[in-house]
């Protein structure tokens, strides 16, 4: 009887060690929701930090062409601006630029009608 009540004990447990092999585990996928959750977040602030940097810059040439009148345009310029200008002088493209700068499209056209 006492052998009986052993074997039964021990062939349960080893089924449940085998079920619980393809039992999902509830915190991996909480960790995995969670790293993504930090991944994406992580992204979306190091766009808007790329972002704040492009729109300073544009704040400071916006200043810099109100004293354009009275210092030349060469010392006035933020070092992107320059080199956007001196890509764009030697014949490439607004996207190679933008790719070359890891800045939008958008900015460099925008950074090329100022000058």
């Amino acid at each position: 009887m006492l052998y009986a009540i052993i074997a039964t004990v021990i062939i349960i447990a080893v089924i449940l060690w085998i079920v619980s092999f393809f039992m999902q585990d509830k915190f991996k996928q909480l960790e995995d929701q969670f790293e993504q959750f930090s991944i994406s977040s992580l992204q979306e602030t190091y766009q808007l930090k790329k972002k704040i940097n492009i729109l300073e810059e544009e704040l400071l040439i916006d200043d810099l062409s109100v004293e354009q009148t009275i210092s030349p345009a060469s010392t006035q310029q933020t070092p992107m601006v320059r080199r956007v200008q001196e890509l764009y002088q030697q014949g490439h493209d607004t996207y190679y630029i933008a790719e070359q700068l890891n800045i939008n499209e958008y900015d460099v056209i925008s950074m090329i009608k100022q000058f």
